[in-house]
């Protein structure tokens, strides 16, 4: 199931205001970018909902896994586990997230991909 419009990131903008003001995440198989939102960037693609949502952005590359369907596959997993614990997100503070994955041979190993994407949750404290 994919993600709610109201939790996707979307942009040029949006990116580069992340890369410039985020804070970094490392893990063994992605890294998290987190920055606090900044709804003026949004009001320039004609998005009027200024609701403290978190918005989330999967970024996975063609190093990766060359096929779209494996790349697919990794987005839907992560987007499952983030849909299914959405209630132990902190709703009260507005925060922008941007997922990378690194380039590694255990994107296939579906449950250290979900330990690896919840212990980062964790480690920025967008989890309680």
């Amino acid at each position: 199931m994919a993600l709610p419009k109201k939790m996707r990131l979307r942009g040029h903008r949006t990116f580069n205001y992340i890369h410039r003001n985020s804070t970094k995440y490392n893990g063994k198989l992605m890294n998290f970018r987190v920055a606090r939102s900044n709804p003026e960037i949004l009001s320039s693609h004609n998005i009027n909902d200024s609701s403290n949502n978190l918005r989330v952005a999967f970024a996975i590359s063609k190093k990766v896994a060359k096929k779209a369907v494996d790349r697919n596959k990794i987005r839907r997993i992560m987007q499952e586990w983030l849909l299914t614990n959405i209630q132990k997100i902190n709703n009260h503070k507005p925060y922008w997230l941007l997922v990378n994955l690194k380039v590694n041979d255990s994107y296939n190993d579906k449950n250290g991909l979900l330990e690896e994407f919840q212990n980062l949750m964790l480690k920025s404290k967008l989890i309680k």
